[in-house]
């Protein structure tokens, strides 16, 4: 039970075990779980992805063999507690940061440096907003900043004085029928080349600004957070301050890589973080008459996604535009090269199959409306 307030309700911003919704759990002798979850409706589009989620982390746990899922609906007394505890606990935390509930808060990982893992999320962020959506970009690695580069955004981050707090905004670059919002700490100094002599429990407070002190928009579907390599105090305070982030770890083909990438998978499921896939970068190289290298081995993505449990969402080549785009400031996901075309069928995937936008007007908040309607209609006004 305490793994499974891991699972948080994305339309409702809580774990499952709080809002009531997870009932009992069992543990045979042979290793097998059953646990028992009541829904708002059996209809609720949100099912298969709070039963992947429930069963990706009761099955990190050592011993278990199988996981198992009884499926109910909440009665009227029930529906109408949970909804007071949803926004009980959306009045509690509404000033913990100002990513709003509704985001989905993908962690883009790595085990080690020089996977490729800034190229990544700067290009499968322009892809998720090329497909309409509104998408934020946090360049959590302090250190080693390279987001604004990639993006080709220039200039100071604007602040303003709210009461006693300051308040930032981030950069926005409009794409097609999307947008992206960028917070950087290279858009904090000066120049690019600054270094910044700092250590964990500073760099852990930058990030924490960033969620805390950085405005983003309401209408924000998705936020990328390009994380520092590794897994020390900046992956494991997001963990804390960002609890239904999920982590997509990105790794290179080389058995080494992927060695060291399987830490990045320990430390979320360590923290409660949910794994929701494996990108393998720098996969393979195609010359000019179509013969295909793969100049760092094989295989990588696949071994760390199988070990993990989780889809390998796609294998992106080595190619000349990607290092260029990100040079000059335009995402190779912009023009038709072969990794263009990668990018976009991830972006797609992540959209339709592994962290679906959360609209809502689904299956929760309906019912909530009616219930509340219903209650309203009786004189309750509050349980």
């Amino acid at each position: 039970m305490a793994v499974l307030r891991g699972v948080i309700d994305p339309e409702l911003g809580s774990d499952i075990v709080d809002l009531g919704m997870a009932k009992k759990a069992e543990v045979s002798a042979e290793g097998v779980v059953t646990i028992q979850i009541a829904l708002t409706t059996m209809g609720c589009p949100l099912r298969a992805q709070i039963s992947r989620d429930a069963k990706e982390r009761i099955r990190s746990l050592p011993g278990v063999v199988e996981v198992a899922i009884e499926w109910s609906e909440l009665n009227p007394e029930e529906k109408a507690a949970t909804m007071s505890r949803a926004r009980r606990n959306a009045a509690d935390s509404a000033k913990d940061t100002m990513v709003p509930p509704t985001a989905r808060v993908l962690a883009i990982s790595s085990g080690k440096g020089g996977v490729g893992k800034s190229s990544v999320t700067v290009n499968l962020a322009t892809a998720l907003a090329m497909q309409g959506y509104a998408v934020g970009v946090l360049d959590a690695d302090i250190w080693g900043f390279s987001v604004p580069r990639m993006l080709g955004i220039e200039g100071r981050l604007h602040a303003t004085k709210i009461g006693e707090r300051t308040v930032m905004t981030p950069h926005s670059v409009l794409v097609g029928e999307g947008r992206l919002d960028v917070v950087s700490m290279g858009l904090l100094v000066d120049e690019e080349e600054s270094a910044l002599l700092w250590r964990g429990l500073m760099l852990n407070r930058a990030v924490q600004h960033f969620l805390e002190d950085v405005k983003w928009a309401d209408d924000l579907a998705y936020l990328l957070v390009d994380m520092p390599p590794g897994t020390g105090d900046v992956a494991m305070g997001l963990a804390r301050m960002l609890p239904r982030a999920e982590m997509i770890v990105v790794t290179t083909p080389a058995t080494a890589a992927q060695k060291v990438a399987t830490r990045a998978v320990s430390m979320a499921r360590k923290s409660h973080l949910r794994v929701a896939g494996v990108i393998e970068n720098m996969s393979y190289f195609i010359n000019e008459v179509g013969t295909r290298y793969e100049l760092f081995g094989s295989g990588g993505g696949t071994k760390l996604a199988k070990s993990a449990g989780v889809e390998l969402l796609g294998q992106v080549p080595i190619e000349l535009e990607v290092s260029t785009g990100g040079d000059q400031g335009r995402p190779a996901v912009h023009g038709s090269s072969e990794a263009a075309k990668v990018f976009t069928e991830m972006a797609i995937k992540v959209i339709e199959e592994i962290s679906p936008p959360v609209e809502m007007a689904s299956c929760s908040a309906r019912m909530f409306d009616l219930v509340e309607e219903a209650l309203d209609a009786a004189g309750i006004k509050e349980i």
